[in-house]
């Protein structure tokens, strides 16, 4: 397993983040432990979560996710070899404050978290989203109250535009707050706009840590679909409009030739999705989720796993935007 800086902290985090949503929804208890032990076996030790998981799966509950982890740190014993990330912003209840980025729930959240993480901090506490509806300095100083009191170690932000999030660096020089060190962006081979138009400048800037989520197009990029085909039932894909518009003949080409570089190496196309990423300076570590280990053990594969410049430029035109 690789290790790289976190932006330009200190801290040392695997090239491959195991990403938690699926904990106490399609993965029950006894898998996620299963799960948690091979990966720090594996020599991984990033591990991310929300409060909010897995409240968007029917019959789940907030803070699941956080339980089943928190389950396992106690059993287990390795919290001092794992960074934990967890999220605020989302829902995790039915009252006007169970959500949102006020000063009162955020210092709410991060208590409930620490309870169900069973920890005395996090290692890095990420806003989920942005909150429009609260000033961005209160925010940003409720989290600061967090990182002095020790609390949480570093801070992150999800889900952010660039301007957003250049404004929360500047609230934070201008008024000596706590500062983003990273970001988490939805971010694959096929959804390349959004994180390329604006915010590579600004990450690359500001020496943040991006930290991308879906990197393989909620499984696309696997090659589980490989011709015009309806979604499985019970699949993310089922409840994201963004995965029927996956279904080209380009998209499709695409997966071809992932297939003909992944042969060269002995690599599946889940592999050499994740290596395009790895293979730009700017990508820290992607956050791959998984059900079971045999899906986690086959992410754990890519790491340092890198394309040739030519082999990612050859991916690049595939999916060029405009």
């Amino acid at each position: 397993m690789e290790y790289r800086r976190l932006g330009s902290t200190g801290l040392k985090v695997s090239d491959i983040c195991f990403g938690t949503a699926t904990f106490g929804w399609n993965t029950d208890e006894a898998e996620a432990h299963l799960m948690l032990d091979n990966w720090v076996e594996a020599g991984a030790n990033f591990i991310d979560t929300a409060d909010y998981y897995s409240a968007w799966a029917p019959g789940s509950w907030a803070g699941r996710s956080e339980e089943i982890i928190g389950q396992w740190v106690r059993r287990s014993g390795k919290r001092h070899q794992v960074v934990l990330a967890t999220k605020v912003c989302s829902p995790v209840g039915s009252l006007p404050n169970d959500r949102g980025l006020s000063r009162r729930h955020i210092m709410d959240a991060a208590e409930a978290s620490l309870r169900r993480l069973n920890t005395d901090f996090i290692d890095l506490y990420q806003t989920h989203a942005m909150d429009r509806e609260t000033p961005i300095e209160e925010s940003l100083r409720a989290l600061d109250d967090l990182v002095r009191q020790g609390k949480v170690r570093y801070l992150g932000c999800s889900n952010y535009s660039a301007w957003r999030t250049c404004e929360a660096l500047w609230q934070s020089d201008k008024h000596n707050l706590g500062r983003f060190v990273c970001i988490q962006p939805y971010y694959n081979m096929i959804d390349r706009a959004d994180f390329e138009r604006e915010l590579a400048e600004l990450v690359q800037a500001q020496g943040l840590a991006v930290i991308p989520y879906s990197p393989q197009a909620m499984g696309f990029l696997t090659g589980k679909h490989r011709r015009m085909e309806d979604v499985p039932a019970n699949s993310r894909g089922t409840i994201d409009s963004r995965m029927p518009t996956y279904f080209t003949e380009r998209n499709f080409r695409l997966l071809d030739q992932m297939e003909v570089i992944g042969q060269r190496y002995g690599k599946s196309l889940a592999q050499v999705s994740l290596a395009w990423l790895l293979s730009n300076p700017l990508i820290t570590a992607p956050i791959v989720g998984a059900r079971s280990w045999a899906q986690l053990d086959e992410s754990v594969g890519a790491s340092g796993f890198r394309l040739t410049a030519a082999e990612k430029q050859t991916l690049d035109d595939m999916t060029a935007w405009a």
